[in-house]
Parts: structure tokens; C-alpha cells; sequence
């Protein structure tokens, strides 16, 4: 089973906005573990002071008790068993880990989790964006815990003055050093043909009753030098080489080979679709030829492809969509809610399902604002014959309120993380 990450001791104190440990929780971790094997980041938000002058220290809140859920749920995805996650100060959150992590690879997590942060916070009814700023640094053999600490709040200071820069080394360098660019390409081609890359399966149970009844596959990596990447870090190394498209066709017809393999009866199979699959003029085409060479039943698909996937060519994207809905495979719009929630979008694609981020749901047992959001987006989808799935369900009292608001489908913690193949075999 997947691990939660262990954030710190059960006697600690915890943030009372984010729930995660505070800085003499962090300092604690940091004390606990040789400075030599520790890489850390400190991250920044920008213009914080800016969000709750427009929305009041209640929209600050809100959107600070998101990003920490982000950065949380991130670390769990790529880090290791018993990583740091704390918020150290008003809009700062550190991470570290001592696990076996190159500066290479530590430089392309902090990458792939600002991207994770800039993405849409719906505060108050409108979609509000922030841009972190992060500072890097591997400790010093003898190196204490609050040295650290100040060599990173010394960097993020530095780079939050510098326009355009987002991430900088507490040693002054930006780039990483390492595997070259070529090198890593050579390497993610590589483990394509030698089918190294690996596969989990999240979990997706029926709301009503607990049954489980499909599955979303995850791509894994696991790097011989660089040691596990998971699937958005995966994925913003495949871009840098041009290989998304590539990256995606085999992650789909390794998934679609390992279920129809598997014999997993009537359980749907998820997979996601990129920006460039659908830029793509023969991406049905090809994605046709992908069910039959793995014997794969179409109507027991479903494609998740999000609002940002459609933006380049909406037209050819709506097509080749409906293309594949026309021989049964089914459509979800993902991470519904965090985009610029286009009507034209639910109007124009084939969309059998719209699947809520996870952002949409944490605060439904607790908000009354995002209870009635959840009403109005329940009644919306039964007008227009869609199912809803709802991302990120952690707690009982969630999943009483999805019950009651009519909601087909959750995945999340609750129940369980993603999990291996035969995982998921045992579970049927």
C-alpha cells in the first residue's frame, strides 16, 4: 500500500490553518537527520500580501490551506516514507528529504511542483493564480539544522528580486548539475524500449455503496541514478525532449495491455490525455489500433483530458474525442474547477463524466459556500446526462456529503492510494 507521508511526531504541534507542522517541527527534523544526506526547499508565494488586501485574510486562508494541501500531497506522490513538509512562516513552506536524491533530480521536483502550485485556486468565487518562488540546497556535512534554514530564506530572498527567476541554489547556482540534458533523453528512451517504466492504478469507488468499480493508471519511474520519478515530474522531463506525446502512447498501451491482461471484469480503466496527444491529426486514429492490438473493450475506457489539453485546437481536439466516444470509449473533463470553467467546453465535447478536483471537495463536510458550489455543479451535470467523480476524499464526512448530493464516484485516501496491479486484482 502506498504511504502517507509521516510529517512529524504525534506530540509535535501543527499549523492550525494547514494542519502540517510548524518551523520548530521542522527544525526538530532537521536536527534528526545528517545534514550531508538532506536536500531541502524553501518555498515563497508570491504576492500573498496582494491576495488578502483583494479578498480579505479569510481568501489569504483559503488559498494558503490549498497550497499546503498541494505541496503535502505532492511530497507523498514523489517522496520517500517519513519526509519533511512544514509551513515555516506566512506564505513559506519547506521541504526536505534524506532519501537518495541527486541535485539534479531535487532542481526537477522543484519545477514540477511549482507548476502544481501555479495552477488555479478557486477563492471566492473567482480562480486566483500565485507564483512561488523556491531556494534549493543540499546540506554541508556538520551543517545545523537552523544554518540551513537561514541559507534558504537567504536565497529565497535573493531570488524573490530577481524578475523572472523562479528557483535558485543556496550555493548561487540555478542549474543543476549532472546528467546532461541529452543524457537524460538518451535515458527516458531508453526505458521506454526496455519497458522500465512502471505503472500504479488509483483506486475509484461507487459513492453509494463502497463498490469498487474502475481504476485510474499513474506512470512510475524508477531512475537507477535518480531514483523514483513519478508521473508529473515524468512527464515535465518528457517535455523538455519533446517526448510527451511518445511518453503517453506507451504509458496507454502498457495500461491498456496490463487490464485486459488482468481479467479485471467490469472495472473502467482511466487513462490521461495530454495536450500533445490531441495536437496530434492521427491521435484517434492511433489510439484505435492501441484497443485492438491489446484486445482492450472500449466501452470499459474512460479518457481524461483537461480544459488546459483542449486550448491549442479545440476543434480538432472535440473531434478526434468524439471520434473515439462514436465506438464507445468515454470522455471526462478533468480537474474540473481549477480552469477557466468554459461552458462551451461541457456544451461541445462528448463528455460522459466531469471529474471535480480534488480542491472542489475538501471543504464540503465544513463550507457552506462549497457545499452549495457542489449542489450547483451536481444539478448542472444531471442536466446535461453527466456522471461526476470526485477527486481528493479523505474524510467520512465527505463522502456522507457526496452521498447525499448524488455524486457516482470518489477516489482518495479514504480508501486507498494508488496501488500495484495485482493490488488491485486482490481487492476484486
Amino acid at each position: 500500500m502506498p504511504h502517507r507521508l509521516t510529517l512529524l511526531d504525534a506530540d509535535a504541534g501543527r499549523d492550525a490553518l494547514t494542519g502540517l507542522p510548524g518551523l520548530a517541527a521542522a527544525r526538530s527534523w532537521l536536527a534528526r537527520h545528517e545534514p550531508d544526506f538532506v536536500h531541502a526547499m524553501l518555498v515563497g508565494l508570491h504576492r500573498l500580501s496582494s491576495v488578502n488586501l483583494a479578498y480579505g485574510h479569510a481568501g489569504g486562508d483559503t488559498a494558503l490551506a490549498e497550497i499546503g494541501r498541494r505541496i503535502a500531497d505532492f511530497a507523498v506522490d514523489e517522496l520517500d516514507p517519513g519526509s519533511l513538509v512544514a509551513r515555516v512562516g506566512g506564505g513559506e513552506f519547506l521541504i526536505a528529504s534524506d532519501g537518495t536524491i541527486s541535485r539534479e533530480r531535487w532542481q526537477w521536483l522543484a519545477e514540477a511542483l511549482t507548476r502544481r502550485i501555479s495552477r488555479g485556486l478557486p477563492v471566492r468565487g473567482e480562480m486566483l493564480h500565485l507564483v512561488p518562488r523556491t531556494a534549493l540546497l543540499r546540506g554541508i556535512p556538520g551543517e545545523a539544522g537552523a544554518a540551513m534554514i537561514d541559507r534558504l530564506d537567504q536565497a529565497l530572498g535573493a531570488v524573490q528580486q530577481q524578475a523572472g527567476r523562479r528557483i535558485l541554489w543556496a550555493d548561487g547556482s540555478h542549474r543543476a548539475r549532472g546528467r546532461s540534458a541529452a543524457r537524460l533523453e538518451a535515458d527516458l528512451i531508453g526505458a521506454m524500449a526496455r519497458d522500465e517504466i512502471g505503472l500504479v492504478f488509483q483506486p475509484q469507488y461507487r459513492v453509494a455503496d463502497g463498490v469498487l468499480v474502475g481504476v485510474e493508471a499513474l506512470a512510475r519511474w524508477d531512475h537507477p541514478q535518480l531514483g523514483r520519478i513519478g508521473a508529473e515530474t515524468l512527464f515535465a522531463l518528457a517535455e523538455r525532449g519533446d517526448h510527451v506525446a511518445q511518453l503517453s502512447r506507451h504509458i496507454a498501451g502498457k495500461a491498456l495491455a496490463a487490464a485486459a491482461a488482468a481479467g479485471w471484469g467490469k472495472l473502467a480503466l482511466s487513462l490521461n490525455v495530454t495536450a500533445e496527444d490531441l495536437a496530434s491529426e492521427a491521435f484517434a486514429a492511433d489510439f484505435r489500433e492501441l484497443l485492438v492490438g491489446t484486445g482492450f473493450v472500449p466501452t470499459k475506457l474512460a479518457l481524461e483530458v483537461t480544459e488546459h489539453a483542449l486550448v491549442a485546437d479545440f476543434a480538432q481536439s472535440a473531434a478526434a474525442l468524439a471520434e473515439l466516444a462514436s465506438v464507445g470509449v468515454r470522455v471526462a473533463l478533468d480537474d474540473f474547477g481549477t480552469g477557466y470553467a468554459n461552458f462551451r467546453t461541457l456544451k461541445s465535447l462528448p463528455l460522459d463524466t466531469i471529474k471535480l478536483d480534488a480542491s472542489m471537495v475538501r471543504d464540503v463536510d465544513s463550507d457552506p459556500r462549497d457545499r452549495a458550489i457542489l449542489t450547483a455543479i451536481v444539478a448542472m451535470a444531471r442536466a446535461l446526462g453527466l456522471k461526476i467523480v470526485c477527486e481528493g476524499v479523505e474524510r467520512e464526512s465527505q463522502l456522507s456529503v457526496l452521498q447525499q448530493e448524488g455524486c457516482d464516484t470518489f477516489q482518495g485516501f479514504l480508501r486507498s492510494g494508488p496501488i500495484s496491479a495485482a493490488e488491485v486484482s486482490a481487492l476484486l
